[in-house]
């Protein structure tokens, strides 16, 4: 039986995510344009993952929207992540990992015959959970080792304007500038994980997948990123998957809610959040599970 106290946690939760998920939101043109227009920029259909023969994701349909942030959230286990690594083609990497079903960008089915995964990695870029700079590179290096590994070739000053735009883009350019040939390993965690978002963007894709990217930053840090995450949205699709209903809340236009494998609920978030259409996403982002 649920204590009072539990109670009481479980509704100041849902007023919060309550309130994040109806508070306004600066316009973005790009957006709102790509919203009334209904573009797809990820068309998912049918998917399913597989680890060896345990199913992680079961007959996943929907449709991302062009320059807008979807977040997945569900509980831990739920398939959120593997999902994410589906998008862009990331699951096949594991040993036995495999998938079944279609993900179409810009109508053409990513995992369709002869369609190179490198290729597509070139165009949906994607963020861990854990900050991954290359220890070895200094910061300037690290932003710019997308273009050397996707063999984009630029003078050495379109390069540092490459990096420049894509650290502003990230909101770090102002901490670091005076000490772009520094260790990257010297900079905070949050600092790294902007970094890492600045070597994504720097190779300009068309989507950025996000798992858990503020997963392990302080509070500060994490106000940093999802200020990023939502400003990005004018410019790119970006796919954030985030335990925290809260961030889901505050940096999304649509959300998707995952259970066992299965994608219960997908709709804008406002909506998901104060009105859900299912009652296992109502029993959820009450509390009532996970």
């Amino acid at each position: 039986m649920t204590s009072p106290a539990n109670r009481e946690a479980a509704t100041k939760a849902q007023a919060s995510v309550t309130a994040a998920a109806t508070a306004p939101r600066p316009a973005s043109a790009a957006a709102d344009a790509a919203a009334k227009a209904g573009r797809t920029a990820l068309a998912v259909e049918g998917l399913s993952a597989f680890f060896g023969s345990s199913e992680a994701v079961r007959g996943v349909s929907m449709n991302v929207q062009e320059k807008m942030v979807t977040a997945i959230i569900g509980a831990s286990g739920s398939g959120k992540s593997t999902l994410l690594r589906c998008l862009n083609r990331m699951h096949e990497t594991v040993p036995t990992g495999r998938v079944k079903g279609a993900v179409a960008l810009d109508g053409q089915d990513i995992y369709g015959r002869g369609v190179n995964p490198i290729e597509v990695r070139k165009k949906i870029g994607m963020v861990f959970q854990r900050p991954t700079p290359f220890p070895t590179m200094s910061i300037k290096d690290n932003v710019s080792a997308g273009l050397r590994v996707k063999k984009m070739k630029h003078s050495h000053h379109k390069t540092e304007e490459i990096v420049e735009k894509a650290l502003k883009r990230a909101a770090l350019w102002d901490e670091v500038k005076d000490r772009l040939k520094d260790p990257a390993t010297g900079l905070s965690g949050g600092q790294q994980q902007r970094l890492c978002i600045a070597r994504a963007l720097a190779t300009e894709p068309d989507v950025l997948l996000l798992d858990e990217p503020t997963a392990s930053l302080d509070p500060i840090s994490t106000q940093k990123v999802e200020e990023l995450v939502y400003e990005l949205r004018g410019d790119m699709t970006v796919v954030i998957v985030t335990h925290n209903m809260q961030q889901a809340a505050r940096v999304s236009d649509k959300t998707a809610f995952m259970l066992s494998g299965e994608l219960v609920e997908y709709a804008a978030t406002g909506k998901l959040f104060t009105n859900p259409s299912d009652h296992r996403t109502e029993a959820y982002i009450t509390g009532r599970f996970g």
